[in-house]
């Protein structure tokens, strides 16, 4: 397969109105440096599922990444976002006592 690297990018626009859509109250608001984060966490969320359909589609000796490879590692991506959301909460209750 030919390796052709682009760039993953998320608009901070829209990065911010999607976390947005998810407060509960009007009042709250959301910092330049959260919408950063969350816009580098979807990066790497993004690069790592290209990779491993990437890697699913080699292993079935494919020259073409398909939805198909997609749907086999998504269940990898999810348990590992499921462990990364464990970790978080759990600092948060380290970093309140």
């Amino acid at each position: 397969m030919a390796a052709k690297e682009e760039e993953i990018c998320f608009k901070k626009e829209t990065v911010s109105k999607l976390l947005s859509s998810s407060f509960k109250e009007d009042k709250t608001k959301l910092s330049g440096d959260a919408t950063q984060l969350m816009r580098e966490m979807l990066r790497v969320f993004a690069q790592e599922a290209a990779l491993r359909s990437l890697k699913q589609a080699e292993s079935e000796d494919c020259n073409q990444v398909e939805i198909e490879h997609f749907k086999k590692i998504l269940p990898q991506l999810v348990f590992v976002s499921r462990q990364v959301e464990r970790r978080v909460r759990v600092r948060r209750v380290q970093t309140k006592f």
